[in-house]
């Protein structure tokens, strides 16, 4: 007989509150099919000065995509409002409504690119990618180093499926994460004493984990810029600085990448970045966590309470800066 294990963190999903799901989406455009491009192009978006526009998402008759009910929540779903209204995106501010600034940022055409230890570097269509992966929803709760958290339903697919399709090789032992890198639209490069651009990294073991997952939508439709459109990492278990935004470059390394927070003071952010109310940020106690559009405080739970997920992934590690 087989027996399903309830894990430490999970509840009926009957308990949870979710948004409105998105019914009936009309059928939009369809993928542009430009396939992988030759290896020597350059990644991220190519656009003129000003070409954001509000034209159709090409993926958007992909949406919304059916929910893997193995991810639960212990709390109700944060408004959509509130979670597209509220975000940290350094390279087109420091306040947390920059959600209005970031509309600026053209993200079609946009190319990824794969490179470093693989069998072949390549730079893929966004569009022509997010068609070759298996979307899902997932429930996830995302807590910021600067203690506030929500819970919020991405989209997207395992990044299990990403490495897979990267064919890194075995030789491989990190995962190195680039996002776009333009003053023209993101005033906040021109803030020289930020180390641009934004990098960061997970081992091969944490990036193939089912937990980890990358992101191309929230609440049954396609990613806003603010939320890292077209492509973001959700690393639930990890503070969300870790979760970087609108990536245009992966690269596989034998090297441990140094993270842009961690370039930027190592003192306070660390590689690791995993989330544990008994390690105080230098500035700040992380026992509990501010509930974004209700105030209410929770206390906050090791691992962000998906340690039945990942606190394996750590053993034999107790010298590292696991919680930084």
């Amino acid at each position: 007989m087989f027996i399903k294990r309830k894990r430490g963190w999970e509840i009926p999903e009957s308990e949870a509150t979710p948004e409105a799901v998105f019914h009936d989406r009309r059928k939009l455009v369809q993928a542009m099919g430009l396939g992988v491009i030759a290896a020597s192009a350059t990644p991220g978006f190519i656009a003129a000065a000003g070409a954001a526009t509000s034209a159709p998402d090409p993926t958007a008759d992909l949406y919304p995509a059916k929910r893997n009910e193995t991810f639960t929540l212990d709390r109700p779903l944060t408004a959509e409002k509130d979670a597209t209204t509220y975000n940290n995106f350094y390279e087109f501010g420091t306040d947390k409504d920059i959600y209005q600034e970031a509309q600026a940022l053209p993200i079609r055409p946009w190319q990824v690119k794969f490179d470093g230890m693989v069998e072949k570097e390549m730079t893929v269509d966004i569009d022509d990618l997010i068609r070759k992966m298996p979307l899902e929803e997932r429930l996830y709760r995302h807590r910021c180093v600067e203690a506030w958290s929500m819970a919020v339903p991405w989209t997207g697919f395992p990044m299990k499926a990403l490495v897979e399709f990267a064919k890194p090789k075995a030789s491989a032992k990190y995962v190195r994460m680039e996002t776009f890198s333009d003053a023209k639209f993101a005033p906040g490069f021109k803030q020289f004493w930020y180390p641009w651009p934004y990098v960061e990294g997970l081992t091969m073991a944490e990036a193939t984990n089912d937990l980890a997952f990358i992101g191309t939508g929230i609440y049954g439709h396609p990613m806003p810029r603010q939320n890292g459109a077209p492509l973001r990492l959700v690393t639930p278990w990890k503070y969300g600085f870790k979760s970087i935004k609108s990536i245009v470059k992966i690269t596989f390394t034998d090297q441990r990448p140094v993270s842009y927070w961690e370039k930027l003071q190592a003192k306070e952010y660390g590689f690791w970045a995993n989330v544990n109310p008994e390690v105080p940020h230098p500035r700040w106690s992380q026992a509990s966590e501010r509930v974004l559009g209700t105030g209410e405080r929770k206390p906050t739970l090791i691992w962000n309470g998906y340690g039945d997920f990942v606190a394996g992934l750590y053993d034999g590690l107790k010298s590292e800066r696991l919680f930084v």
